[in-house]
């Protein structure tokens, strides 16, 4: 599988602990600012409000992710997101962490495209075809 989009970003003191070790946690932040990256570079957004004042968005329905080596304070990260599957209505996305050579943490997140309307529950949609056009275009582009 060909990575379909790259970012970077460096750790801040306010995400490890005293030991400088990155929190856990922050893995889970990483992959949805990647995921927001990803989709502004498509020319797409996370939460699209439409003319009508409802919203088209994308609540995750899982998320995981494996630690191989800590990331500490200061380094560079590397964030390679993956599509690993474009669904009638999902979207699965593979992240890899690494610093330098060393990768650091595998993670995975499936999200659903929901259309929210004030006072009502949201309503999973299956993904507009403009937008599915754009994913696999990013996914082409790569391989």
């Amino acid at each position: 599988m060909s990575c379909t989009f790259k970012t970077t970003r460096r750790v801040e003191f306010h995400e490890t602990d005293m030991a400088g070790i990155v929190h856990f946690a922050n893995f889970y932040k990483y992959m949805e600012q990647a995921e927001h990256e990803y989709f502004r570079s498509l020319g797409l957004t996370i939460v699209d409000t439409q003319k009508d004042g409802s919203v088209l968005g994308w609540p995750r329905v899982s998320a995981q992710c494996s630690f191989e080596s800590p990331a500490f304070y200061g380094d560079l990260l590397e964030i390679r997101l993956f599509v690993e599957r474009i669904g009638v209505k999902s979207l699965t996305i593979e992240y890899e962490f690494w610093r330098d050579q060393t990768r650091l943490a595998k993670g995975r997140m499936k999200t659903v495209c929901c259309h929210f309307t004030h006072g009502n529950p949201m309503t999973s949609i299956e993904i507009p075809e403009w937008i599915q056009k754009k994913l696999e275009a990013s996914i082409d582009h790569a391989e």
